[in-house]
């Protein structure tokens, strides 16, 4: 008789079977692609207790396994204060599927409420992201790895045009300006969101959301931000209906930028426009 396999190893192997095409295969491309990971990394696997971050923490357990570019892991939960059933379900969760948590606390959510008012997100994720860097450069770590998936990307991109008036991606790995020798990684960067929802549904699992305050306080639309991602988000399934290839097209679009024919655009923090060659030919 077979032996029986515990929960986390079901869901280690809904990764590389069940889900091997939509979650494995995208994360593997990315990885390799824009070479996120290098011999002799020290990684931070930033954990909110999300599905996305949940996912790149089983992901990242199983390229350590087999990979043979050797690396290092530390999977860092910074409480920023959250309450005591969402710091439980968090710690829950990590030994239901055997990811060895590295936890500390900061006063995140407490700050940003006192500072940022009505429109507290923009500051939360930058002293979020701060704190991560300082933890993960204590620990000996040269990167910090993200969540940040493919819907994220192509939703961001779109906002940006409609409501920001840019044309602006999110890259798949940045060098940290404030601390020195450090990276951010995203390693999600080609997972759809709605395969990582399939997969925690299949393994019966549940995560948090943001647990802050703000955002129950907004779960029903109000806030500009989340209204506004959540139009995007009712745009690109309306427009899948006609063309399904509506989201590749989104983000090969970042990857396919014609800048010949922009007006103007920005490199280096440096505005061009297009006079600038057009009238070196004309001369």
């Amino acid at each position: 008789m077979p032996k029986q396999l515990e929960k986390y190893q079901q869901i280690e192997r809904s990764i590389i079977t069940t889900y091997r095409k939509t979650l494995w295969s995208p994360f593997v491309l990315a990885v390799k692609k824009y070479r996120l990971i290098e011999a002799g990394d020290k990684i931070a696997v930033c954990i909110s207790g999300g599905k996305d971050s949940m996912l790149l923490a089983k992901l990242m357990q199983e390229l350590q396994r087999h990979s043979e570019t050797p690396f290092e892991l530390v999977f860092l939960v910074m409480d920023p204060g959250y309450n005591a059933e969402n710091r439980r379900k968090i710690e829950e969760n990590a030994k239901l599927m055997q990811i060895p948590v590295t936890v500390f606390e900061s006063e995140i959510f407490a700050a940003t409420d006192a500072i940022a008012g009505d429109n507290p997100c923009y500051l939360c994720a930058r002293m979020r992201r701060g704190h991560l860097y300082a933890k993960a450069k204590e620990l000996g770590c040269n990167k910090i790895a993200l969540g940040h998936h493919k819907s994220d990307v192509i939703e961001t991109t779109l906002m940006g045009m409609l409501y920001g008036g840019q044309l602006q991606g999110m890259l798949p790995r940045i060098k940290s300006t404030n601390f020195e020798g450090m990276e951010l990684i995203r390693p999600l960067y080609c997972v759809l969101e709605r395969d990582i929802v399939r997969w925690k549904e299949q393994n019966g699992l549940d995560f948090i959301a943001c647990a802050c305050k703000f955002t129950q306080k907004t779960a029903g639309g109000d806030d500009d931000t989340f209204s506004a991602r959540k139009r995007v988000k009712a745009l690109i399934a309306e427009l899948k209906k006609e063309n399904e290839n509506v989201e590749n097209n989104i983000f090969q679009s970042i990857h396919n930028v014609q800048l010949d024919t922009l007006a103007e655009y920005k490199t280096d923090g440096v505005k061009r426009s297009f006079l600038e060659k057009f009238e070196k030919k004309q001369s």
